[in-house]
């Protein structure tokens, strides 16, 4: 029995069968450029092949044609490198599915993240806004001793009363700091009179008539002490001290009655009336 391996096969189409001589390819060949011509000898020599195989197989002498050891090792190959691609796509499709849980987490810890900042920062806010608050009321507890800002009186006292007009607490704290200041000056009397109207606004009444007293001790001639003596008459009637407020309101009439406006001594007469004063 002949037995033709496949690499026979193989070999008997790179043979050239021409006239009865075989000659074989020891040598490289140029690669071949496969035109018509070349394709229909190709033909023509795989013919020329299966009938051999076929008159061979009729006369009894089977043609066997084996695997190659070669292409079976290739195939052995093959088949280990699929094993490993497809190895290497489930590793692929574990490493994306890990790569997604990976993200979402990464996403949630970053909105965590932002969150939390969120949180500090407001925090942080509030923990502020405690701190200043707790800082002015130090501010605004603390003694109160001599300072002067502008280092004079008349600016001190104008200084005092642009803050009394956009922060209250400070402004009040500015007038008893020039009362402590600059005492017995024109500056200190017109602070406790500003001081008496801040605390009529917060109906301290007595307070109130304490400044408005020691804003006119002396009864001074500036030109705001004819109206802060109605003010002192009025506190003193709201405190139930009538007969302190017709004698101030006795003082208005002999000291401011005569500069003073009409509208000034309207209000007078009617403060005499609300403490009954006796008629002069």
């Amino acid at each position: 029995m002949l037995k033709l391996s496949r690499n026979i096969v193989l070999t008997a189409v790179g043979v050239a069968l021409i006239g009865g001589i075989v000659v074989a390819q020891t040598a490289p060949m140029e690669p071949i450029q496969w035109d018509k011509r070349r394709l229909d000898q190709l033909d023509r020599n795989v013919r020329r092949l299966e009938r051999a195989v076929t008159q061979r197989n009729a006369a009894g002498q089977p043609v066997l044609v084996e695997p190659d050891p070669e292409v079976v090792a290739l195939q052995g190959r093959v088949e280990s490198m699929d094993r490993r691609l497809s190895d290497l796509e489930d590793t692929l499709r574990r490493v994306n599915a890990e790569t997604e849980r990976l993200t979402f987490g990464i996403d949630e810890a970053q909105r965590d993240n932002t969150a939390l900042r969120n949180r500090l920062v407001d925090a942080d806010r509030r923990i502020k806004a405690i701190e200043d608050a707790a800082a002015a009321e130090a501010e605004l507890n603390a003694p109160i001793v001599a300072n002067s800002p502008t280092g004079a009186a008349p600016t001190d006292i104008a200084a005092a009363v642009r803050l009394l007009e956009t922060d209250a607490a400070r402004g009040e704290r500015a007038l008893q700091t020039v009362i402590a200041t600059w005492p017995d000056t024109p500056q200190a009397r017109e602070a406790n009179s500003r001081l008496g109207d801040l605390y009529v606004s917060r109906d301290q009444r007595a307070d109130a008539v304490r400044v408005y007293a020691a804003a006119l001790q002396g009864w001074p001639t500036i030109n705001w002490a004819g109206e802060t003596t109605l003010k002192l008459a009025d506190a003193l009637i709201a405190t139930d001290r009538k007969t302190q407020a017709c004698a101030a309101l006795g003082e208005f009439q002999r000291r401011y009655s005569q500069g003073g406006t009409a509208a000034q001594r309207t209000r007078a007469g009617q403060l005499r009336g609300r403490a009954a004063c006796p008629a002069n």
